[in-house]
């Protein structure tokens, strides 16, 4: 491992719960205006996640008064204050471009309990359990 992705690794954020393309997701984004902050959630279909590191990146999308609308989101951005997982989808691919062109029904994803036990890191189910005690 470089001396570059060691430095990388460690500043990455790990507040961020394991998602995968197919989840519905609530993504809570700071937005500023003037002088003024506020927040703003979007919440959608995750139909594709980008690269991995510093430069990785995730597009959801949502139906918009019927019209579709997708929105690119940096993993590593200040901006995002929270990623919420609304549910869970089963997919078998890593690209869900095909529901651009499906509406109503058709758009919908099967949701299947999966184990997620190997995407959480030992760090975090250690906060969690001792989140829990208190």
């Amino acid at each position: 491992m470089t001396s570059l992705q060691s430095i990388e690794r460690a500043a990455m954020r790990r507040d961020l719960p394991p998602f995968r393309t197919g989840d519905t997701v609530k993504v809570s984004v700071r937005i500023k205006e003037g002088n003024k902050q506020r927040t703003q959630a979007f919440q959608g279909v995750v139909i594709k996640r980008h690269r991995g590191g510093q430069s990785a990146t995730f597009t959801v999308r949502k139906i918009s008064n019927g019209v579709g609308v997708e929105r690119v989101f940096p993993v590593e951005s200040p901006n995002i204050e929270q990623v919420e997982i609304i549910s869970r989808g089963f997919v078998r691919q890593s690209r869900l471009y095909y529901l651009r062109d499906l509406s109503g029904k058709k758009a919908r994803l099967h949701s299947k309990v999966r184990d997620l036990s190997t995407l959480v890191s030992d760090e975090e189910t250690e906060r969690r359990s001792e989140a829990d005690k208190d």
